[in-house]
């Protein structure tokens, strides 16, 4: 009898901590969501100022941690097979990197850059076609990163008169890494131009913080809008936001560590490169 009065008592107990633990969560939650109220805060604002919103405004923003990444590191040999698949190449060390060279082909990495240029397309002219359409050029770019570098995914493309400029970044953990990069241009002759940009991430740095709300980054990107144009004559659009990893500080140094920390990155109006706010200071960079 006092066994079976017990084990209702346990139950009891166990049921209530569910509760009090699920009430916590929900709390929680709430603290770290923008509500609809804020939402419209700032819509009005911003359209106040002449800009609109064409995308869903993010609305959870829980406590975040930075990485550890190291500086830039390549393995500048590597690089050159991939690039030159081979073939025989000159190739001359600098006091800030390498250079490999291959008729038109130019491939320089300095200072944790990597730059290759070819305008005879990479892998020459045999296998290009003109009148290259913007899925045919997709495809090439999309192979040739996932052949070589798998972790990174397409993030942004530019269309211009005779080319196409395809940005991809590098992913770890679902979580994009804004400046580890790969930019790459495709003419009717295929890929002419490639610039790269990566930092090996290493581990999970300090304890989560705190991160601003997206409503209140926005705040940040409409005083900085009012601050370069002071009024916009026709409206701005915004066209995308979300929150990535942003390396502030960066060296060729692979044997230091350096921060990437989350920044909300805000697409707006013709530029090809995002606003970007840091999402622990509130500060914009751009």
């Amino acid at each position: 009898m006092e066994w079976e009065r017990a084990k209702t008592y346990l139950l009891l107990f166990f049921v209530l901590l569910n509760l009090t633990l699920g009430g916590l969560l929900i709390l929680e939650r709430r603290r770290y969501t923008v509500t609809p109220e804020r939402e419209q805060a700032i819509i009005t604002i911003m359209n106040q100022n002449n800009i609109e919103m064409d995308t869903r405004l993010i609305r959870r923003f829980p406590p975040m941690r930075a990485l550890y990444v190291t500086g830039f590191y390549y393995d500048a040999f590597r690089l050159a097979d991939i690039f030159f698949g081979g073939a025989n190449t000159q190739h001359v060390t600098t006091s800030r990197g390498h250079e490999f060279t291959n008729g038109a082909a130019e491939l320089i990495i300095s200072n944790g850059f990597i730059s290759y240029n070819n305008p005879e397309g990479h892998g020459g002219q045999e296998g290009w076609q003109s009148g290259l359409s913007q899925a045919e050029a997709q495809r090439i770019t999309t192979a040739f990163v996932q052949a070589n570098w798998p972790d990174f995914r397409l993030d942004a493309i530019f269309i211009g008169p005779d080319w196409w400029r395809f940005s991809y970044r590098h992913v770890y953990r679902g979580y994009v890494i804004h400046t580890n990069f790969i930019e790459i241009i495709v003419t009717d002759n295929g890929i002419v131009q490639v610039e790269k940009q990566f930092a090996p991430v290493q581990e999970w740095a300090e304890d989560e913080r705190p991160i601003v709300a997206p409503d209140i980054a926005l705040l940040t990107f409409v005083q900085r809008i009012r601050a370069l144009t002071n009024a916009l004559a026709s409206p701005m659009v915004i066209t995308d936001m979300d929150l990535v990893y942003f390396q502030i500080e960066g060296s060729a140094d692979a044997t230091t560590n350096y921060l990437a920390v989350p920044f909300y990155r805000v697409f707006a109006g013709d530029d090809r490169d995002p606003f970007l706010i840091n999402a622990f200071t509130n500060e914009i960079i751009n």
